[in-house]
């Protein structure tokens, strides 16, 4: 059975906190950088910001459930939150590298790449809650559910491991082709807009086909990112608020990451591993419990370990490689 540790007014609390946060982060600490890339080290403070913010939510719920529960639920709830943080987070790296192909390929300025990831994260927080609250309800009336979902994660997992990712011309997609049976398209950036009026015909601009793959993107990452933390918890409040907290920053993250994705080159070999060992312990669960501390543990040491091998080896290969710093202007 589904155990959720928050009351209704600590629902309602967070959802306040939660669009305080997003209308920060969306109109406030970005709205000064809309004509220009958020510098290294700005981008550096805000993620450690955003961060520090998850560990004081998980000080402030541990006291919580102290005083209304027990000191030992209090513990058990502090670990799911920042086990399923987490994941979330390494998750949510392996899906910026992917924003990063899209803008690449459509050549979006990065003043330009601002509106689509304001866009992007306010649809992200309504497709979670709809999955999460999908989820929740689906493995309370269905537990057998998880098994199926494990199996999932470690399909998925098997595949980044064995499959070599080749950069696709998106261009060249069934959903462009698709979108071209209904929509005139463009290649050229118009500033921020995503149709622009030429001819006296509407066509849809390379800003509005990276909001599309950006989506999509998401929608994927969702499927996968979702199931995952299902197996550290069903609180369907933890596995919201790591969610969330997962979430915010992403954007000042991804200009990190645009940095310094050649460096963590086999970080998603870590990532892989993460998803088959949540998967299985998700299927193996009738006959042997994984604690929460154990989970934890196996997921900092795979973050750990293969963050060590990627600077290993780009120390043992000095040789510059190639920028994949966004593009700042269309060319």
């Amino acid at each position: 059975m589904v155990n959720d540790i928050a009351s209704t007014w600590i629902w309602i609390g967070f959802s306040i906190f939660l669009v305080v946060a997003l209308s920060l982060d969306t109109w406030v600490l970005h709205g000064k950088s809309r004509t220009a890339q958020p510098s290294l080290r700005a981008s550096l403070a805000w993620t450690v910001v955003w961060i520090s913010s998850a560990f004081i939510f998980n000080g402030l719920l541990w006291l919580y459930v102290y005083y209304n529960a027990t000191t030992a639920l209090a513990n058990e709830k502090a670990l799911e939150f920042f086990a399923g943080y987490l994941i979330e987070k390494s998750l949510s790296v392996d899906n910026l590298f992917a924003f990063y192909m899209v803008f690449h390929q459509f050549r979006i300025p990065s003043a330009y790449q601002q509106r689509i990831f304001s866009i992007g994260i306010w649809s992200a927080i309504i497709l979670r809650l709809v999955l999460i609250l999908g989820g929740t309800w689906l493995i309370t009336h269905f537990h057998w559910i998880l098994y199926i979902l494990g199996a999932f994660l470690i399909l998925t997992g098997i595949k980044m491991c064995l499959l070599r990712e080749k950069e696709k011309d998106l261009a060249d997609t069934t959903l462009i082709k698709f979108l071209k049976r209904f929509l005139r398209i463009t290649q050229e950036i118009h500033g921020e807009r995503f149709f622009i009026r030429k001819n006296a015909k509407w066509y849809a601009t390379g800003l509005f086909l990276a909001l599309i793959f950006i989506e999509i993107s998401d929608l994927i990452f969702a499927f996968d990112s979702i199931p995952a933390i299902f197996a550290i918890t069903t609180d369907p409040f933890i596995v919201w608020s790591s969610n969330i907290f997962a979430i915010l920053g992403l954007r000042a993250l991804y200009f990190i990451l645009a940095d310094m994705a050649t460096r963590f080159r086999l970080l998603k070999y870590g990532i892989a591993l993460i998803l088959i060992f949540v998967g299985s312990k998700m299927v193996i669960e009738p006959w042997v419990h994984v604690s929460v501390l154990v989970s934890l543990g196996v997921i900092i040491g795979i973050l750990f370990l293969f963050t060590y091998l990627s600077m290993r080896e780009l120390t043992c290969n000095p040789s510059k490689p190639p920028s994949i710093r966004p593009n700042k202007s269309a060319n």
